[in-house]
């Protein structure tokens, strides 16, 4: 007599009957397989959300009033308010009837509201809105970086940036109506992979070159302030540091999601991008203040020159100051053309806000 198979339990299947009379076989592991993935989704687009609505409160609340009217600002809690509501309607979608479980399987709609379909539509428009406002801000951050740079690198930099932004931007953009469609209509003319595959790539390269003009410019100022004997961190080392994190982190997981299965992992690459931002913003600008408060007064930088001369020696190099190295000349000053000469302190502070200036009239 032979073997009767054995009885495995937990693989065993039952059957769904849809609208027409046709039976559908459902075995447990597809089952859990579909539980599992709306659990992981919702928990990482509900960690998206609650981030970055605490990003967004802080903001509000620790950003002065005058600067609560200056571009980045704006672009800044834009963002913000774009993954919020991106994170909250990718939610909505995993308890409304889009992911019933009779739906998902049998592939009937016919229960979902046009209010449903609505959302899902907006969810790929906020989707190219947050990356349209995330490449603004780092544009605009590049302008700020890069404000003592020679005229002839600011273009090269800007038109760079700008297409590589664009780039990024035009490839969201379809990517976005080509998914509204597919929303609507429940069906796709071609493979919307090949599309979503570029516009991952696009806007991770974006991500990439932007920091690497802040690591590359930044990290010319931190070396010009060891030379200047400048230890503490400063508003130059805060952005050159969070330049590093929307390098390294995002990029991390713009390439793990080609190799880790994990639902939704490319949306964490712009919630990062957007939490960085606001975060190097204020830190900076607290720093800025907590100098400029430390700062002796103008009245007191011929005495302390006075008294220390082994600076002003340490500061000079064949009677001129320190510059940037990609700086016009016209940045340079000599100790000899001035009868009282500037202080360390003011050469310093021309050197460390140079940039930081340039960021409070944007």
């Amino acid at each position: 007599m032979a073997d009767q198979p054995v009885f495995d339990p937990f693989r065993q299947s039952f059957t769904l009957i849809s609208g027409d009379g046709m039976a559908i076989n459902i075995t447990i592991p597809e089952l859990d397989a579909f539980i599992l993935y709306s659990v992981q989704i919702s928990i990482n687009h509900a960690a998206q959300l609650g981030a970055s609505l605490i990003i967004l409160i802080v903001l509000l609340l620790l950003t002065k009033p005058d600067k609560r009217r200056t571009p980045i600002f704006i672009f800044n809690c834009t963002a913000l308010v774009l993954n919020v509501l991106r994170s909250l309607l990718q939610c909505l979608y995993f308890t409304g009837p889009f992911s019933e479980t009779y739906a998902y399987f049998s592939l009937d709609y016919s229960r979902v509201t046009r209010s449903d379909y609505a959302s899902q539509v907006t969810i790929t428009v906020l989707m190219w809105l947050l990356l349209l406002f995330v490449e603004a801000s780092l544009l605009l951050q590049i302008r700020v970086v890069c404000v003592t740079l020679l005229d002839f690198y600011k273009r090269i930099i800007y038109a760079l940036s700008t297409c590589i932004a664009g780039l990024a931007v035009a490839f969201r953009l379809a990517l976005s109506i080509e998914n509204a469609k597919y929303i609507v209509a429940l069906e796709s003319q071609f493979s919307l992979h090949w599309l979503a595959s570029a516009a991952n790539i696009t806007t991770s390269v974006s991500i990439c070159w932007f920091s690497l003009v802040f690591v590359v410019k930044l990290g010319l100022a931190l070396n010009q302030r060891k030379k200047l004997n400048v230890g503490s961190f400063g508003p130059m080392q805060i952005i050159f540091i969070m330049g590093c994190q929307t390098l390294i982190i995002p990029a991390i997981f713009s390439v793990i999601q080609y190799f880790v299965p994990l639902p939704s992992i490319d949306s964490n690459v712009l919630t990062l991008v957007t939490i960085f931002l606001p975060l190097s913003s204020l830190w900076a600008s607290a720093s800025v203040d907590n100098l400029r408060r430390d700062l002796p007064k103008p009245e007191n930088h011929g005495k302390l020159l006075s008294r220390d001369t082994t600076v002003t020696t340490g500061l000079l190099i064949g009677e001129k100051f320190l510059s940037d190295p990609l700086a016009s000349s016209e940045s340079m000053t000599t100790g000899a053309s001035h009868s009282n000469p500037p202080s360390p302190i003011s050469t310093h502070d021309k050197h460390l806000y140079a940039d930081l200036e340039a960021q409070h009239k944007a």
